[in-house]
């Protein structure tokens, strides 16, 4: 139908008087019947991305955002929507020039509050009548209201040390950095001197929110609130009076920082203008405070082992008036992560990896049973809480993120947004196959099995078999905008993604089993999975991949000298090569340490320095590489990627490398994701489709 009213009015009405068979021509040249096409880099980046920010007092509307990608501008542009929970059309609020972020509902619900240019802005839930409500200095890069109204808290950089140009201020063209301590620089960023405060100003609906108004209830300390460089919102909480607000802080600094992960919960009493470490004594990561809708109690996520950042995620209890701490996960052995309170107080909801899938659960807090809501092969990612339900952001390995309504009792999930509807009707996924498979020491595995699409069974198809990163992060159900297992599939493979041991959902202790052991079981755990699936008839062994980044890029490096002419050619994007240098350079010491245990020239040092290092094994070496390494990558720093490039060059083996100047350990950029995705498959398909 809307294909006709694009055509000539003139012969518009022709059309429906001659035969169905030109119709139906007409209709196909439009592209109406056109059969579903693989998926490719340049669609991937065609999707928009759906995340929740928050929905209203009463429940009945949710506010989400979606960004959209140009490849030719080399950036992308997050605009608001409104939707019914309900159900219902959906409607754009905001189209300024730039993104918008953080939006949440005012708390009588009459106004949408949002940020844009580092600014709080508000809105009708309509989208009309957006106006600036603050001008602050430096901009903000977070905001939440009190639960009266009658405050706003922000989040902003102060800088607190000294820069070098301070210190010698006849010397402003100066580009050195002098340094007295670690975790000198993070992630991507170098440490500036500036650290994220929690400021609280009052609201009034007639005035413009100001420097002046503002309060820093971190007055003068070198912390960041949130934490860097992940840290939002989600740390922060208001309680149901407005008087306090729990948040999360590591307040420690330098080398102290950098080999631990004992953030804290902070409760900063405004009348008493008093915080307290809520958390103190717990070596290990305190995060995500939420206060019980009655204020009576506080929750917030916990690990207990310290220099652990993926120990199991526990929740634990505080009574503001008892003081009392206890875990209310305790025997559960799985992660409970963004815990929510129902909106009666009654039941704790949260996300836990169950069998490399994320899912919705509950926790009754009475009897601290536990039962899991959702089921099936997806991710959900965020959630808020709805009067009678809940409302989450799903994704999973064949679609992107859209939003679902959840009934509480019987798990059914009802699509809320179709933001990528029309463009999944035109792309062939293949199917997901999931499989479980015995390691050599007699456990089960499950391996996630992708084909491509328009699989034929009588045909044999080269693999790849997908190495995880982390190293204790789940082979989940998730939709990647760079190692897409789809997108494999859609240029020819079959790929093979193994959840070896060392990740998360299969209990703590299948977890932890990589800790210190790097090239052990989980390098046997990787080889089977490849091994027993191409067995498979339409699998040919002789064209066999191995991909990876991260600790996946390490597997690579690792497989590359000890896979006995299994493999044809191997990719690896920002692996660990050198254990020892690495750990002299990476910035997030605790982990090294942990999963290490300990440095290199402690008297015994773990064998992974003097049995598992990729670099001890390069005489092996006779299989084609592509490295792939980012200078902004200080948790794999770059000369890693140099090393493993030099050795394989040096001893004559095919090889390239793709160098990124401006990305850290992820690839971010269109035009640069794309670049990859391109080097990536010509080098796949040099060496295993010829």
């Amino acid at each position: 139908m809307v294909i006709f009213e694009t055509l000539n009015p003139i012969t518009k009405p022709m059309i429906f008087q001659r035969p169905v068979l030109f119709v139906l021509a007409t209709m196909a040249c439009f592209g109406a019947f056109a059969q579903p096409t693989p998926l490719t880099p340049e669609r991937l980046w065609q999707f928009g991305r759906v995340s929740l920010d928050d929905v209203s007092p009463d429940g009945s509307l949710a506010v989400y955002g979606v960004t959209r990608y140009s490849i030719e501008e080399n950036k992308g542009n997050r605009d608001l929507f409104v939707v019914p929970t309900a159900g219902g059309e959906a409607r754009k609020v905001t189209a300024f020039p730039g993104s918008e972020f953080n939006a949440q509902f005012r708390p009588d619900g009459k106004k949408i509050g949002f940020l844009s240019g580092g600014q709080l802005w508000e809105m009708n839930p309509d989208g009309s009548d957006a106006a600036p409500v603050s001008e602050i200095e430096g901009g903000v890069n977070g905001f939440s209201y009190s639960p009266a109204g009658n405050q706003v808290l922000f989040v902003k950089e102060v800088q607190i040390e000294k820069t070098i140009h301070d210190k010698y201020p006849d010397l402003p063209k100066a580009t050195g950095r002098l340094m007295d301590g670690l975790m000198y620089r993070h992630w991507t960023e170098w440490e500036d001197g500036a650290y994220s405060h929690i400021f609280l100003a009052p609201y009034v609906q007639t005035a413009k929110i100001t420097d002046a108004s503002l309060k820093d209830i971190m007055p003068g300390e070198p912390f960041d609130a949130p934490m860097q460089p992940f840290g939002g919102m989600e740390e922060i909480a208001w309680s149901p009076d407005g008087f306090l607000v729990a948040y999360t802080c590591k307040k420690l600094s330098g080398t102290e920082y950098a080999v631990s992960t004992d953030s804290d919960i902070y409760l900063y009493d405004q009348q008493a203008d008093k915080t307290t470490n809520l958390s103190q004594g717990n070596p290990g990561y305190d995060r995500e405070p939420t206060f019980s809708p009655d204020g009576q109690s506080l929750i917030w996520t916990s690990m207990a082992k310290a220099g652990f950042e993926s120990d199991r995620t526990r929740i634990i209890h505080y009574g503001i008036h008892s003081l009392q701490k206890k875990e209310l996960t305790a025997g559960f052995d799985q992660e409970a992560n963004s815990p929510r309170w129902s909106r009666d107080g009654k039941e704790i909801f949260f996300i836990s990896g169950i069998e490399a899938t994320y899912q919705l659960c509950a926790l009754d807090v009475a009897t601290l049973k536990y039962r899991q809501i959702t089921t099936g092969d997806h991710d959900y990612t965020q959630f808020a809480v709805l009067p009678k339900g809940l409302l989450g952001a799903r994704m999973s390995i064949s679609s992107p993120t859209e939003l679902f309504t959840v009934d509480l009792k019987s798990g059914k999930e009802t699509a809320l947004s179709d933001v990528n509807k029309e463009l999944l009707s035109r792309t062939a996924m293949g199917d997901v196959q999931s499989r479980w498979i015995t390691t050599p020491d007699g456990k089960r595995m499950k391996v996630w099995v992708v084909l491509p699409p328009g699989f034929d069974p009588n045909k044999k198809y080269p693999a790849l078999l997908y190495c995880q990163g982390g190293p204790q992060s789940a082979v989940s159900q998730f939709f990647s905008y760079r190692w897409n297992l789809q997108l494999m599939a859609a240029n020819g493979y079959v790929v093979v993604a193994p959840n070896r041991r060392g990740l998360p959902s299969f209990g703590q202790r299948w977890n932890d089993e990589i800790s210190g052991n790097w090239g052990g079981l989980v390098m046997q755990d990787l080889l089977t999975a490849i091994d027993t699936v191409s067995a498979e008839p339409y699998i040919d062994k002789d064209r066999l991949g191995a991909v990876g980044a991260s600790f996946g890029g390490f597997s690579v490096y690792w497989l590359a000298g000890n896979h006995d002419k299994r493999f044809k050619t191997f990719i690896s994007h920002c692996g660990l090569f050198n254990m020892t240098s690495w750990f002299g350079t990476t910035e997030e010491v605790f982990f090294a340490n942990h999963d290490l245990d300990g440095p290199y020239w402690d008297p015994a040092p773990n064998p992974s320095y003097l049995l598992y290092s990729p670099h001890l094994f390069v005489k092996k070496w006779d299989t084609p590489i592509l490295v792939i390494h980012n200078e902004k990558d200080f948790r794999v720093p770059l000369g890693e990627g140099m090393q493993a490039f030099q050795a394989a060059q040096l001893q004559g083996i095919p090889s390239q490398f793709l160098y990124f100047p401006d990305e850290g350990h992820w690839v971010n950029q269109p035009q640069n994701s794309i670049l990859w995705q391109r080097v990536f498959f010509e080098w796949l398909d040099q060496w295993l489709k010829k």
